[in-house]
């Protein structure tokens, strides 16, 4: 009996493996090999619903033949309870990072997954997910694979992710509906004193009761300088008064993220600290009048940084307004001046309006689905002035 772990059909992630096969063999390739970690699941729960716990795992998908999902030594029955394909293979190479040896333990290689998925011939294949793939996994491909030509293959795997079904939309809806309601929680229950774990505790509390499978990534409450920082973490630091506090909170809806970032603060803020929370929250609205399906990815960029410029802002912008979500908070496509794609109908995007300053910093945050005539807002909450003064 299969868990019911997951908000997608189980045809579909056959659907998806059937794509993936027809772009495999347009590519000229034989197969390709997908990889994930347990913090950079995606690719491979993507196709599965597999999420590795500790270990690694791999997807290998023949042209023609079945897809076979490749698990570390300790995950056979978690695995096969859990992901919709038959076909699991345990493999040392997808072991824990502490590298125990397993005896006593039959593991396959991968010419054994070669013959398991009915692959007829294997000349060249495809690797996906190589920005976190592993050397151990890399040694045994060219170790177990001897005259077998190994390429990046990206391409053939990325774009598959960035369009939406129905049930893929639906989880995010839900994902969001319950970000905002842990998001509300903090702004009722954060006090000056509390430490930003303390905080943040009270959105772990509410993603989990409200039906939150998990946070949607590192959740964000820190203060202070930390504000500036592009990606941070909290700390045992404590909230204070007349400073910026960020917040962003995301949780998991049947694999699908949702975050929704706000800077808030108690007491009053210095003057050109409230000046770039003001600002911020107009750069934020303004991209939303950019996304439309058919215009140019990077033309989005363009005019959302040639506004910031004219506005004055320049000066105070680190990088492009939106980034790609779906499984992970932030994955492919992201929206940059060197974007070479068009909008599309149904695509996932957070709207990330990020600015830094001198010792201090914000970012306003929520999620998108593209429209043929514009773009709907994943959370329309939290997009006032008010909603950032606690007391």
């Amino acid at each position: 009996m299969k868990n019911n772990t997951s908000f997608i059909p189980r045809q579909e992630y056959f659907d998806r493996i059937a794509k993936f096969q027809a772009n495999i063999k347009a590519a000229g390739l034989d197969a390709c090999l997908v990889h994930g970690t347990e913090s950079d699941f995606a690719n491979v729960r993507y196709l599965t619903e597999y999420w590795p716990t500790f270990e690694q795992a791999g997807v290998f998908v023949p042209a023609e033949g079945e897809a076979v999902l490749l698990i570390g030594p300790e995950s056979e029955k978690y695995a096969k309870g859990r992901a919709v394909v038959d076909k699991v293979a345990m493999m040392l190479n997808y072991r824990e990072a502490a590298e125990p040896d397993y005896p006593g333990i039959p593991l396959a290689t991968y010419a054994d997954v070669v013959k398991m998925s009915g692959c007829k011939s294997l000349k060249k294949l495809g690797l996906c997910g190589t920005a976190v793939m592993t050397k151990p996994t890399l040694d045994a491909i060219a170790a177990q694979l001897p005259g077998v030509e190994v390429v990046v293959a990206e391409d053939c795997f990325r774009p598959l992710r960035w369009v939406k079904s129905e049930n893929e939309l639906n989880s995010h809806r839900k994902a969001f509906k319950i970000a905002e309601k842990a998001v509300r929680a903090m702004l009722n229950e954060m006090k000056p004193g509390m430490t930003e774990f303390q905080a943040l505790s009270i959105a772990q509390r509410e993603i989990f009761a409200n039906g939150g499978e998990y946070e949607g990534h590192s959740l964000y409450c820190f203060g202070g300088d930390r504000t500036s920082n592009g990606i941070s973490r909290p700390t045992y630091a404590k909230l204070k008064k007349n400073e910026i506090i960020q917040l962003n909170i995301g949780a998991r809806v049947g694999g699908y993220s949702s975050s929704i970032g706000i800077p808030v603060y108690f007491g009053k803020l210095p003057k050109e600290q409230m000046a770039l929370v003001e600002f911020g929250l107009r750069a934020h609205k303004y991209t939303f009048e950019l996304i439309k399906a058919g215009v140019d990815a990077c033309d989005v960029a363009k005019k959302y940084t040639q506004w910031g410029i004219d506005q004055g802002w320049g000066d105070y912008m680190l990088y492009g307004p939106v980034h790609g979500l779906g499984i992970q908070e932030t994955e492919s496509p992201w929206i940059e001046t060197t974007s070479k794609y068009k909008l599309q109908k149904n695509m996932t995007y957070q709207i990330d309006t990020f600015f830094t300053g001198n010792g201090y910093g914000l970012r306003w945050e929520r999620g998108c689905i593209v429209t043929e005539d514009g773009c709907e807002l994943l959370s329309k909450k939290f997009m006032s002035l008010k909603d950032c003064k606690l007391d």
